[in-house]
């Protein structure tokens, strides 16, 4: 097991990054990282922060502070805990490092460096001041598999090329959701027959809670896929979850896939959303049917009249995040 240090040393929103480009058989060869490195024998993690800035940079810190924990877990590297910090104040003048080239980076840009997607992550977390953490990444080679925050596994997507089909690549939702990658989910429609022989939908509202489009109407019930399922499996089981539905593959109507691209800002982050969609209608035959609501995920759940609906959504008048191109997919299978 190996003991190590990192520091992000920061000044007018900008991170001092350090290319790793000298090393030949540095792990981190072209990579952007902080300024740390191993404990020598005897040192708490506090001297090995020291004396590794002092070597690195030249300064000398007088403040900083001990934000969290990263394991990191490999089948090629040996496993490795490191004791994360940023610092904010020190004495000295930063000097030249012999192990790349220091710059001041703004944290903006800082996604757009050749950064370990598990970086990005606890880079992620500083950036929004999360309490002092421990995070846990696996990696397979090069590549993020699974990563632990503060013993909650984080959601991981299997991406998708145009066809639906798994790339081998998965990644991290908070990463997929930043670079815009393609990835599944299913949409189930509910519907029901009216007194005027058209159809109502079920939407639900989208707790208040939620990382995107909080307190909007929605999709009945929809959801992205875990890895390795299928696009029926993840319909049938975000049915089952969100609205408390049991549903058999008999009972989904597939109207088609969908492909579309949105890009937002929530709490003051970019998120890019490109979801390859595959829709299903489910008609329910009692009009009285009740729903057991997610509460982490549903807010409340109400009928809407197909055709009202349409034109809400065309003309913007109810809080939604809905796409009028999917709405309009179901019109054929609404007039049966």
């Amino acid at each position: 097991m190996k003991f190590t240090t990192l520091c992000y040393i920061e000044k007018d929103d900008k991170f001092l990054m350090l290319h790793r480009t000298v090393k030949e058989n540095d792990a981190n060869k072209d990579k952007w990282i902080g300024l740390g490195g191993k404990f020598e024998p005897g040192e708490s993690p506090e001297d090995c922060l020291l004396r590794e800035i002092k070597e690195e940079a030249g300064i000398t810190l007088t403040s900083y502070r001990f934000r969290g924990i990263v394991t990191f877990v490999s089948d090629e590297w040996e496993d490795e805990y490191m004791c994360l910090y940023t610092a904010d104040q020190w004495q000295g003048e930063i000097s030249d490092c012999d192990e790349g080239e220091l710059l001041w980076v703004k944290k903006e840009r800082i996604p757009s460096l050749n950064l370990w997607e598990g970086d990005r992550i606890f880079l992620d977390l500083l950036a929004t001041d999360e309490p002092f953490f421990s995070l846990k990444l696996q990696y397979q080679k090069d590549n993020l598999v699974d990563a632990v925050l503060n013993g909650t596994p984080l959601e991981f997507f299997d991406l998708r090329d145009q066809e639906g089909n798994p790339t081998g690549k998965r990644k991290a939702r908070v990463l997929a959701h930043q670079d815009g990658d393609l990835h599944g989910t299913s949409h189930i429609w509910v519907a029901r027959e009216c007194n005027n022989n058209g159809y109502e939908l079920l939407l639900q509202k989208r707790s208040a809670t939620k990382d995107a489009y909080p307190g909007c109407y929605d999709v009945s019930s929809a959801g992205h896929l875990d890895i390795g399922e299928t696009y029926l499996e993840a319909a049938i089981r975000e049915a089952r979850e969100e609205l408390g539905l049991l549903v058999d593959e008999q009972d989904l109507e597939f109207v088609g896939m969908h492909d579309v691209y949105m890009e937002e800002e929530f709490y003051h982050k970019p998120f890019r959303n490109h979801e390859l969609s595959a829709i299903y209608l489910y008609k329910v035959t009692n009009s009285d049917q009740q729903f057991t609501l997610q509460k982490e995920e549903v807010e409340a759940v109400r009928w809407f009249p197909y055709t009202t609906l349409l034109k809400e959504v065309q003309n913007n008048d109810i809080n939604h995040c809905l796409v009028l191109d999917e709405l309009k997919m179901l019109e054929p299978y609404l007039k049966r």
